[in-house]
């Protein structure tokens, strides 16, 4: 008995560690729900929060309020609404001190969404928009290596998908659609660890289609961007052959 009891004064002084706050007292508000927010206690957090935002939108506050709200909406991994609400953070507070980390963190919301390469990549294109606006706007921000390294990371999913669907193609023995998949890549995604495999492809479509002259300019082009490519032997056997049926 003594043992519930004890529970029971826990569990109730767990619930009281954040006062309720008066309603009147915007200042109130925003420090009992960055404290709930510190405490990870989620909805106490959002209520308040929430109320500053409908209550108290001219306030000192009110910037800070919306920021902290999408910041929780991240944390909870509810993505969606946290991009949601940096953007609306950067629409109606473009000169704050957190517009920086709001756009970042749209970037990291939609990279958090954005699938596999086989699958449709709309979050993927809206993170890479948000990570090269963020790029554009703050070229000398400590936090760009990171971004450099994600928009890379994106941009090779993009080139996956593209190299698939070209193989796919390829097994289908339609070399014509696959060889504008193969070109999409050499000229979208140049940057990416697939445009080795796009001119091997190219080469390869070429040949098939009987496009010799093109096949063997592929095939030079090739030599001279990769000379030590991981497929340059694969590459030379399909020049030799080449040559032999000329």
């Amino acid at each position: 008995m003594r043992q519930s009891f004890s529970l029971i004064v826990l569990l109730l002084g767990a619930c009281a560690s954040i006062p309720e706050p008066d309603p009147r007292d915007v200042e109130a508000l925003f420090r009992a729900a960055q404290l709930a927010y510190e405490k990870k206690e989620d909805m106490l957090a959002q209520k308040w929060l929430e109320l500053i935002r409908t209550q108290y939108p001219a306030s000192q506050y009110a910037d800070d309020a919306l920021f902290l709200l999408a910041e929780l909406r991240f944390r909870r991994g509810e993505y969606i609404m946290a991009a949601f609400l940096y953007q609306q953070f950067r629409q109606t507070y473009p000169n704050s001190p957190y517009a920086r980390q709001a756009l970042y963190q749209i970037g990291q919301a939609y990279r958090a969404l954005s699938p596999p390469y086989d699958r449709d990549q709309e979050y993927t294109y809206k993170a890479l928009a948000a990570l090269n606006e963020f790029r554009q706007l703050y070229p000398g921000d400590s936090l760009l290596p990171e971004v450099e390294q994600q928009i890379r990371q994106l941009r090779n999913k993009l080139a996956q998908r593209e190299y698939s669907i070209a193989q796919l193609y390829t097994k289908l023995h339609s070399p014509q659609s696959a060889l504008i998949y193969y070109d999409g890549i050499l000229q979208q995604y140049a940057d990416t660890d697939f445009v080795e495999l796009a001119w091997v492809g190219k080469i390869r479509a070429l040949v098939e289609l009987g496009r010799w002259a093109e096949a063997q300019q592929a095939i030079e082009t090739y030599r001279r961007l990769f000379p030590n490519g991981a497929q340059r032997q694969l590459v030379e056997t399909v020049a030799a052959d080449l040559n032999h049926g000329k």
